[in-house]
């Protein structure tokens, strides 16, 4: 018997689909070895010796996989291909007694989807753990856990008690905490911009143009800054003969985008279909694990000869010839670093349309968005008819030049496929020289907005493009920040909290070197190096933790506690002391002025804030604004009526922007 032992008993289930009965497949259910939970497990005196243990909930799993393999004549290693998996396969060994003279052999298969050929072809081609993955995975184990457990510590003694630091998230926390200081100075601006109604005759199509030039100058951007001269331009446009100096007729063509990565399928499934990136990797984990799509940890936009062959196929038979002329189509990894797998994510069977499937909705869902999106890049490109039209208005010696464009759709190409929003604008033919009737000149106000807030879509983009984590962190990231209550999220987008901003201006300030773009962007080149055998792993920990330790220690005896604090009038029932405002984990809290000797401390119960709106519900009670008091969402904003429990209205977003309720 050959035993196969893979991570989760979904993926067992599938390969086991695929193999005869000499095969065994066995799951490990996720890792077998860790760190302690309760002290740092690091060796700093020994060379940075990691102390794994095998958790105790674990260790029925590994007693029944190590009976397993004494009755195995052959164990194989069937882990995901990326680090992480590596690793968990190298533990298997160690936690298993695997390796020795009298274990049975060892071998390791990688694949980058299960199906029945890919692990056929995995079978034939076995190879040795990759070790320098594993100490790449390693490495930022270690790294993590020396950040985490020594800066911890540190927070709690001069912030507060239950917080914690981590090595990325604290940079994704800085990005986040920045954006709304960004927000917070930003003074917006008036500007003005101009357009002129024209029409070629009278009675003939009219159409608008857009002021571009005064005289030589262009219009500096985002408009006009005075309201004085643009009343002024208006004026003189008014007046002004109009006349066509410019006709370009062009034919512009718009490409697919390559199928997706890790981090563009999280930015498509926040943006399209409203997925958080914790929830759009446990789907696409689900649908990689039951055989319906290639691995999803990957920054490769690469695609299989084999599955591009396949996706013509498709084309050609379900569109027709129209639509398969530019295919095969392949696509470069703009990133050298694009090597946590060999293959973008797309469906291991295109012939598995969504159509066809019956899936869970929300898989479902995902599914059909990844499935498109491969089946796309194959498609040729959308072919736009567009026109650019340049005018001059003349009065006296004023100058104006005023751009049209138009855009009209000619070929759908991708677009069958994968949708886009796009305006078609429709402009008369025109030729050079062709005098035009002004119908109307417009001047309409804007105001400069402050960057937005980051959603899921554009943090993820952030990190991607700061080199801030890897494919198979950015969801743990940003689920980590909000768990930590450093950032809520309403209405699509990240807020700091109080405690979050506190955090970040703690850490930022004492220790600028380590939680800083630059830092953590060339310490995932060097993990990357470690993976590529170039580096060392201890000599990488080495390199940082030395005169980490040092400042630390420094800080511990320079920093300030910080003390915030506020006076109330409510009595310590317990007591008699006055109770004062106290900021937590969980934002500001009630707590006893005689502290240590009397404990007491209680929620702060915020009144409730109204937003001027009556219940949707009810119609009669308010809708007010709420904090969720306790569970995993505590702390969290909603909006509900005031009559509750009566009325039962609750919404997370506000309801004054006609969003959606719970």
């Amino acid at each position: 018997m050959k035993l196969v032992i893979v991570e989760s008993p979904t993926k067992a289930k599938t390969i086991s689909q695929f193999l005869d009965k000499s095969y065994k497949v066995e799951s490990s259910y996720g890792h077998i070895r860790d760190l302690p939970k309760s002290r740092l497990g690091i060796d700093v005196l020994n060379n940075f010796e990691p102390q794994y243990v095998v958790p105790r909930k674990i260790q029925p799993r590994v007693t029944a996989l190590r009976k397993a393999a004494k009755t195995a004549k052959e164990v194989i290693l069937a882990t995901d291909e990326d680090r992480e998996g590596e690793a968990i396969a190298w533990h298997l060994t160690k936690a298993l007694g695997l390796g020795d003279s009298k274990s049975p052999n060892v071998e390791r298969i990688a694949f980058h989807e299960i199906t029945k050929s890919a692990i056929a072809d995995a079978l034939k081609h076995p190879r040795n753990i990759d070790i320098n993955l594993v100490d790449a995975q390693q490495a930022r184990r270690v790294l993590d856990r020396l950040v985490g457990y020594k800066l911890s510590p540190f927070l709690w003694k001069k912030v507060a008690r239950g917080l914690s630091a981590g090595r990325v998230q604290s940079v994704a926390l800085r990005f986040i905490v920045e954006r709304e200081e960004e927000i917070k100075k930003f003074k917006p601006e008036k500007y003005w911009t101009i357009s002129a109604k024209l029409e070629k005759s009278a009675g003939s199509e009219p159409f608008s143009a857009v002021l571009a030039k005064i005289g030589n100058e262009s219009i500096p951007r985002p408009g006009i800054k005075s309201e004085k001269e643009t009343k002024k331009i208006s004026d003189g446009l008014k007046k002004s003969a109009y006349e066509v100096t410019l006709a370009e007729k062009k034919e512009a063509r718009k490409n697919p985008l390559p199928p997706f990565t890790t981090s563009t399928l999280q930015q498509v499934a926040a943006a399209r279909l409203g997925y958080s990136a914790k929830k759009t990797m446990f789907l696409a984990q689900n649908l990689y694990e039951n055989g319906y799509i290639t691995y999803m940890r990957t920054d490769s936009v690469n695609l299989s000869n084999d599955a591009v062959s396949e996706a013509v196929k498709w084309i050609g038979e379900t569109l027709g010839d129209a639509y398969s002329g530019e295919a095969p189509r392949h696509f470069k990894n703009k990133s050298r670093l694009a090597q946590e797998a060999h293959e973008a994510i797309r469906p291991t069977d295109v012939w598995k349309d969504p159509v066809k499937l019956k899936l869970e909705k929300a898989t479902h869902r995902l599914y059909e968005l990844i499935w498109r999106r491969f089946v796309a890049s194959q498609l040729p490109a959308a072919v736009f008819d567009t026109v650019h039209i340049e005018i001059e208005a003349r009065h006296k010696d004023d100058l104006y030049t005023l751009n049209a464009n138009g855009s009209t759709l000619k070929f759908d190409g991708f677009l069958r496929i994968w949708p886009i929003k796009f305006e078609e604008k429709t402009i008369p033919l025109i030729e050079v020289k062709e005098k035009l009737n002004l119908l109307q000149v417009t001047s309409e106000e804007h105001q400069t907005e402050p960057p937005p807030r980051y959603s899921e879509a554009s943090l993820v983009k952030t990190l991607e493009k700061y080199g801030i984590g890897r494919p198979s962190t950015y969801a743990p990231i940003i689920s980590v920040v909000q768990s930590r209550n450093y950032v809520v999220k309403q209405q699509g987008r990240f807020y700091p909290t109080e405690i979050g901003a506190l955090v970040n201006r703690v850490l930022t300030e004492n220790f600028p070197d380590i939680f800083n773009v630059q830092f953590t962007a060339e310490m995932e080149e060097k993990l990357d190096e470690v993976a590529e055998g170039k580096k060392e792993w201890r000599g990488v920990i080495r390199e940082f933790y030395n005169p980490f330790s040092k400042l630390l220690t420094q800080k511990y005896e320079d920093v300030k506690k910080t003390d915030f604090q506020e006076q109330t009038d409510i009595k310590c029932e317990l007591c008699g002391q006055q109770m004062v405002i106290k900021l937590g984990r969980f934002g500001r809290f009630l707590a006893c002025s005689g502290y240590p000797e009397c404990k007491n401390a209680k929620p702060l119960k915020e009144p409730p804030k109204p937003i001027g709106m009556k219940c949707p519900k009810c119609n009669e009670g308010e809708v007010i604004e709420r904090r969720v008091q306790k569970g995993r969402a505590r702390g969290k904003i909603f909006w509900g009526c005031s009559r509750y429990p009566k009325c039962d209205y609750a919404s997370w977003t506000n309801p004054l922007n006609q969003e959606k309720k719970i």
